[in-house]
């Protein structure tokens, strides 16, 4: 069956991400012309956590600055788009027909794993989106099944995006590197990855943790929050699971700037 709507993974790097000029945000200027044109946006954020699935409902959600210490300058920013309470309700109603326990919360706003990356990619902010939180607790298989029970709001014209980092572990950035290189050890991790990932092969991403090289430097346990997108992504892509990279840059050594498409093609 095809879908008509791709889902994709997305890095949402440093929150800097929306106002600096870099590689990875020119990158993420042009994205949006090689995308069919959304209906509605759903968005899972590494930077919303909880036990029970949860769904944005708000119908204007708020700009939510959730960090410290960064420019003026990213305080200021808005991103007006609105909410749509209707697919809110059509996501509970699809996750709870599969089992899954899931809550609307009515004022729940964008974090910065939404705006950051949608601010680039749409910068209008004409285009309504539903954030949904993550669950780092599950097993990887769990977080995909519950992307999958939303496979079909693809053929609705609904983009589908995990917005996370495949290696983000803040305790191992080399905050003076500035030449786009990766160390040794993350390049190796995020090379495992995109090789299953081409694959498919759903049985080595769900063991990851045994698996793959330095998982637990990449996705260290008290952090896979935001690795947990990807799966929720990969969920989605239905009976595709195969996915491609379209980009990756790395930041301070370690922060992977990566982008990953499945099901439809990406132009």
């Amino acid at each position: 069956m095809t879908y008509g709507m791709p889902s994709l993974f997305i890095a949402h790097g440093s929150p800097l991400v929306a106002i600096e000029d870099s590689v990875y945000g020119r990158y993420l200027d042009g994205l949006s012309p090689h995308l069919p044109v959304p209906r509605s946006i759903v968005v899972f954020s590494a930077h919303w956590t909880e036990g029970c699935q949860t769904i944005s409902a708000s119908p204007q959600p708020d700009t939510i600055h959730d960090f410290y210490g960064f420019p003026e300058a990213l305080y200021q920013i808005r991103y007006p788009a609105p909410g749509d309470p209707a697919l809110a309700a059509r996501i509970q109603e699809l996750l709870v027909s599969a089992g899954i326990e899931a809550r609307l919360d009515p004022s729940r706003g964008f974090d910065h794993g939404v705006w950051t990356i949608l601010s680039r990619i749409f910068p209008n902010a004409s285009i309504p989106v539903v954030s949904m939180s993550v669950d780092p607790a599950l097993r990887p298989e769990h977080q995909f099944q519950i992307g999958q029970a939303l496979a079909p709001l693809r053929q609705d014209g609904v983009l589908i995006i995990g917005s996370g980092a495949t290696v983000h572990n803040l305790h191992m950035l080399r905050w003076d590197r500035e030449d786009g290189q990766a160390e040794a050890w993350a390049e190796a991790f995020e090379g495992w990855l995109q090789s299953r990932i081409a694959e498919g092969d759903l049985d080595a991403l769900f063991a990851y943790r045994e698996e793959a090289p330095y998982a637990d430097w990449a996705a260290p346990r008290w952090g896979a929050e935001h690795l947990a997108p990807l799966f929720y992504a990969m969920g989605a892509s239905h009976e595709q699971p195969k996915g491609r990279l379209l980009h990756r840059d790395w930041q301070y050594g370690s922060l992977a700037n990566s982008v990953y498409a499945f099901g439809e093609p990406v132009r």
